[in-house]
């Protein structure tokens, strides 16, 4: 395993590239609405993106057809963007994003409520998100990566939900994808000590019912094996002498 780490110089770029990713996604929530395609969703989050001076980078990342990964309800990740698949009130919409900036990648996902959803919708959704806190409190430097991935799987797991197995999070740069793969749930091993510098993507990805998933015929879109809700939720975040600092959102 090669961990990279980051430079002041590209840690500035990094930095960067995380805070134009998340302006694109506070912009494109504003056109989440009943009515409205996850294709046409998909153009007009590209076109902000290009508009940045930026470049999709999941656009024909090992031929996926879309510059977002847009999933509806039971589907998890990676949905293809489609004229056909309509948004409808009380649906929960994930939209899962990246972009290069000067040959250096953020990614980023956030799930969204379309309307008025079930109580038990809205309460995935905060779980999910509140997963993502819990983890990276352990996400500083001489700590372990395992237990970022302890902490998510422990907080999600205490309320009954089912923690994607099949799916983890990652390192990136340079690359959208590099080592080390991060896991949402316990591990045996300790995992690498973090280090100051190293940049990561925090992903929980969390099911109301069962972990299982199974990916559709398009070889693309994941789905609960049970038909539950999913929830998903990221951020690019970089290891530091103190706090972590998450590149693409404010806070």
């Amino acid at each position: 395993m090669s961990v990279s780490i980051k430079t002041s110089h590209e840690i500035e770029l990094m930095r960067h590239a995380g805070k134009l990713l998340e302006q694109v996604h506070n912009e494109l929530a504003k056109h989440i609405r009943p009515g409205i395609s996850t294709w046409e969703l998909d153009q007009i989050g590209e076109k902000m993106i290009r508009s940045l001076g930026c470049i999709p980078n999941f656009l024909n990342y090992e031929g996926f057809p879309g510059s977002f990964c847009l999933c509806l309800n039971d589907e998890v990740v990676h949905g293809i963007p489609a004229k056909n698949k309509i948004i409808q009130e009380g649906d929960l919409i994930k939209v899962d994003a990246g972009l290069i900036y000067k040959g250096y990648h953020s990614d980023a996902a956030r799930t969204y409520a379309v309307g008025e959803v079930s109580p038990e919708a809205q309460k995935l959704m905060e779980v999910t998100k509140q997963s993502f806190f819990e983890g990276i409190k352990y996400a500083k430097a001489g700590h372990h990566l395992h237990e970022i991935s302890a902490a998510i799987g422990a907080y999600a797991e205490s309320f009954g939900y089912g923690v994607v197995r099949d799916l983890v999070g990652h390192g990136i740069g340079t690359n959208l994808h590099e080592d080390p793969q991060i896991p949402n749930f316990k591990q045996r091993s300790r995992g690498i000590r973090l280090q100051p510098g190293m940049t990561l993507a925090i992903e929980p990805m969390i099911n109301m019912g069962r972990p299982e998933v199974a990916w559709l015929d398009d070889d693309w879109t994941v789905v609960t094996e049970d038909g539950s809700l999913s929830a998903h939720y990221e951020n690019t975040i970089l290891i530091t002498d103190g706090e972590p600092e998450i590149l693409t959102l404010s806070i």
